[in-house]
């Protein structure tokens, strides 16, 4: 790319190269695929290996396991109902998801099951949207009856409990109290899973099926799903999960007979996709065009709008800030956003190279997409190395770092 025609100069492209190299190269990180994209230009880089210990090279059409990036496409499916009136915002989700209809709330987070106060007020769809319908993954209060249970039930993608179909899913979820009052604060995760659950029952469709015809098909996202087909397995490497204390790579899950080679029994928004660089890129370049993909509607730009900017209040921002100050390593970001918008974080102030107003999320399987509507500018970086280490979550860092300081203008 010549200086000046991409948006980036050259000497900056060189730069976020080097520093991808350098882990590539350093033996923690395997391999990587990077993809940037400025002023109508992309730049994509493929270092390394699929495996380890060497194997077949990186290439633009590697497909990785998107894990909690798969959040900010998932939330689109909510979104083309919210377009069409078939939800609003405010609609309690007890028609569609009568297993959550007379909750009832834990009087302290890490009080037993039953010790509950009945719920001041029903769960809305904007509750599950903003992630704050009662219940989710609370990193700070793991050990607590609650979030045993959470995991017993399978009601989270950790092994060895695997997760139910989304009817059975429903039914243990409806069986346990809500750690906080509904739009009370924000908890992670739980509330996208959720999600694909409202968007398949309001439809009749699965999840996947109205993700494929009305967000994936139209965008051209032919390599995105919750599987990898048989004929496309080759191009999965293995995911990783380095041991914290000596590095050493344990394989947390192999592309063949692994959990994402046949289809999953549950369709989870919140981390259960698997995708390419360019079918990301299509997603996030039609959010920042206003929900526009050459030429035809996705989403309309006050969709957009919702989306990617925040939506929570400072008290219901608290558990987010909370999350980064003691996951020191996997903060990348996450410490620097400020804010949560429906499905992806939101910066409301400048923590770091980023501006006010990027949007996107990060993956703990070494996966981050964001996009930047000051510079209309795109970054996806995507590594089969989990945020067990803090290896893969500073790569992050490190290339949105030497990204920013490509920027030519």
């Amino acid at each position: 790319m010549r200086t000046g025609d991409s948006g980036f100069s050259a000497t900056g492209l060189r730069r976020v190269r080097e520093v991808l190299t350098r882990y590539v190269d350093s033996g923690r990180i395997p391999g990587l695929v990077a993809l940037v994209s400025r002023s109508g230009r992309t730049h994509v880089e493929a270092i390394g290996t699929m495996r380890h210990d060497g194997g077949a090279p990186m290439r633009r059409d590697t497909i990785f396991r998107m894990a909690s990036t798969s959040k900010p496409v998932s939330v689109a499916a909510a979104m083309v109902l919210l377009d069409e009136c078939r939800l609003r915002l405010d609609d309690l989700v007890d028609p569609w998801m009568p297993e959550l209809a007379g909750r009832r709330v834990l009087k302290r987070i890490d009080g037993p099951l039953d010790d509950t106060v009945p719920a001041r007020r029903p769960i809305t769809v904007r509750d599950v949207l903003t992630s704050t319908f009662g219940l989710g993954m609370d990193m700070t209060s793991l050990g607590t009856p609650i979030m045993n249970a959470v995991f017993e039930q399978g009601l989270t993608p950790n092994l060895p409990v695997p997760m139910p179909e989304q009817d059975e899913w429903m039914r243990r979820l409806g069986e346990l109290p809500l750690m906080y009052q509904p739009g009370e604060r924000w908890q992670y995760h739980i509330s996208s899973d959720l999600l694909g659950v409202l968007v398949s029952r309001v439809t009749g469709q699965s999840f996947e099926e109205f993700l494929r015809e009305r967000i994936f098909d139209p965008l051209g996202m032919t390599d995105t799903g919750f599987h990898v087909p048989a004929d496309k397995i080759d191009r999965l490497p293995t995911l990783y999960a380095p041991d914290p204390q000596t590095g050493e790579f344990l394989v947390w899950d192999e592309a063949k007979g692994g959990r994402w080679s046949e289809p999953p029994a549950f369709q989870g928004g919140g981390g259960g996709l698997v995708s390419t660089v360019d079918d990301y890129h299509a997603y996030f370049r039609m959010l920042l065009n206003g929900g526009t993909h050459q030429g035809k509607r996705i989403l309309s730009r006050p969709a957009v709008e919702l989306m990617t900017t925040n939506r929570l209040t400072p008290e219901q921002n608290a558990a987010r800030t909370a999350m980064a100050v003691d996951n020191v390593h996997i903060s990348h970001g996450q410490g620097q956003h400020g804010g949560w918008g429906f499905g992806m974080a939101v910066r409301t102030y400048r923590g770091d190279y980023a501006p006010v107003g990027q949007f996107g999320w990060d993956g703990g399987s070494g996966a981050a997409a964001y996009a930047d509507p000051a510079n209309q500018l795109t970054g996806l970086l995507l590594t089969q190395v989990g945020a067990s280490t803090p290896d893969s979550m500073q790569l992050i860092h490190d290339f949105w770092t030497t990204l920013y300081q490509a920027i030519d203008d």
